[in-house]
């Protein structure tokens, strides 16, 4: 027997006349392949926001439709492929305009400085796209270690010291790869974070991170600098909070520049 024919409930006219900016999907946990610079590519689990806009004749969207344009990138999300899901989205769904924020863990194979011992770290990273614009928008979380230089200058003994998580936001229009921005952080505190240390390891970090101190305003601005350098960065903003060992209280700095105004001053 053919199918009844079920009403479009979404597609009926609405007399309300008000437009929707955003309407979707939120938080869909969604297995995803992405770009990985040493394997090619790399499997995890994303939560997924989609939306578009919503004229306003219209009473509804179509949610499913948002799922369905998710399943045809089960290959593969990457920068590569952000505007195609935002044209699929715009496409399948009418719409002038749409939105897409993929978070997920990242991982990465690092060595011990010393005895080398290998283990994977993890970074949480947000890959946002926006069909109104050419650019993507990529986060990445990196923590760091961070040795306070005044408690070094006034202390007998030894130094405090705290883990700092680096948030870096850019805009780029070209490939930019995970790695780089976890490459840029790393090298901008006492020490970067490792997953397995043996006992030399842990000697040669602490030695080392103490004869490298920086405040929170050091690592801000050690980490713009070489984005200020990066051709494929268009704008950027960096973010880190010290979690002090001695206050009851974080540390906080940020700088956000965007490189394209900056250069037509």
């Amino acid at each position: 027997m053919p199918r009844k024919s079920l009403k479009d409930i979404q597609s009926q006219p609405d007399d309300r006349n008000l437009p929707i900016n955003k309407v979707g999907v939120k938080d869909i946990t969604y297995p995803i392949v992405v770009m990985d610079r040493a394997d090619g590519l790399q499997h995890t689990v994303a939560r997924i926001n989609m939306y578009v806009d919503l004229p306003e004749h219209f009473r509804g969207t179509h949610m499913s439709r948002f799922v369905e344009v998710l399943n045809r990138y089960q290959g593969g999300i990457s920068t590569k492929n952000v505007r195609n899901i935002l044209d699929d989205l715009k496409g399948e769904l009418n719409a002038k305009t749409a939105h897409v924020t993929i978070e997920f863990p990242y991982f990465i194979v690092k060595a011990a400085p010393v005895s080398g011992e290998k283990s994977r770290m993890d970074y949480r990273c947000i890959l946002q796209g926006d069909s109104s614009v050419d650019y993507y928008t990529l986060q990445v979380q990196v923590p760091l270690l961070s040795v306070c230089p005044c408690s070094k200058e006034i202390s007998r003994y030894g130094a405090h010291n705290q883990r700092s998580v680096v948030c870096v936001t850019v805009r780029a229009k070209e490939i930019l790869w995970i790695e780089e921005l976890i490459e840029i952080v790393e090298h901008c505190g006492s020490s970067e974070i490792y997953a397995l240390l043996k006992r030399e390891d842990e000697k040669y970090i602490t030695e080392r991170s103490y004869e490298n101190p920086v405040f929170v305003e050091d690592i801000v601005r050690n980490v713009a600098i070489k984005l200020l350098a990066h051709p494929k960065v268009l704008w950027f903003q960096v973010e880190t909070e010290s979690m002090e060992s001695i206050h009851n209280h974080s540390a906080y700095a940020q700088i956000e520049i965007d490189k394209q105004k900056k250069g037509q001053r």
